[in-house]
């Protein structure tokens, strides 16, 4: 490791360590989600969106330092529901005075992440709360905070499964039953 980015590094950790007797803001506020709807056994896009505070960025989920905490999803659906795959978006590029040979992968602004969210097939029609956290680390341009978790939640409404078309359904025959 450089020893500039060595240096950056023992410097984040004394912050964090000297703030954490001090409440700390919450940089990143979650945004309002778009109503989910899924059909039983039928996965369905949520779009997890977030606002970081002017003047800071987090570091993205792939930071780029093993010294640097990444940012991190989690969610807790209830029994009937589940969540699939969970997409971060790239971050940008952030080059610090401090350590200016070691470019920082960081959000900044406004972010969304992607998960998918299924129905079990014997999940009951209605709705469904889905509860988790956002852990980050915050950071302006001279130090980083202590990490910090922001509060998920929205909901997914299954919905009620199709009639079928109204044509009885003929169970397949065997090739060997006509001669």
């Amino acid at each position: 490791m450089k020893p500039a980015l060595m240096a950056f590094a023992l410097m984040l950790v004394a912050t964090a360590m000297a703030q954490t007797a001090v409440e700390t803001p919450s940089w990143v506020t979650p945004l309002p989600v778009a109503k989910v709807s899924v059909a039983s056994g039928r996965p369905a896009k949520v779009q997890l969106r977030f606002k970081i505070a002017n003047g800071y960025h987090i570091n993205s989920n792939q930071p780029g330092s093993e010294l640097l905490i990444p940012t991190k999803l989690q969610l807790n659906p209830p029994t009937d529901i589940g969540v699939g795959s969970i997409r971060y978006p790239k971050g940008r590029s952030l080059t610090l005075a401090v350590a200016p040979d070691q470019p920082l992968n960081v959000y900044t602004g406004e972010f969304t992440i992607a998960a998918k969210v299924s129905a079990m097939r014997t999940a009951s029609p209605g709705k469904y709360k889905v509860h988790g956290q956002l852990k980050y680390q915050a950071c302006n341009d001279r130090s980083c905070f202590p990490p910090k978790l922001a509060p998920v939640e929205f909901e997914v409404s299954v919905l009620k499964p199709k009639a079928s078309q109204g044509t009885a359904h003929n169970p397949p025959q065997s090739p060997h039953a006509h001669k």
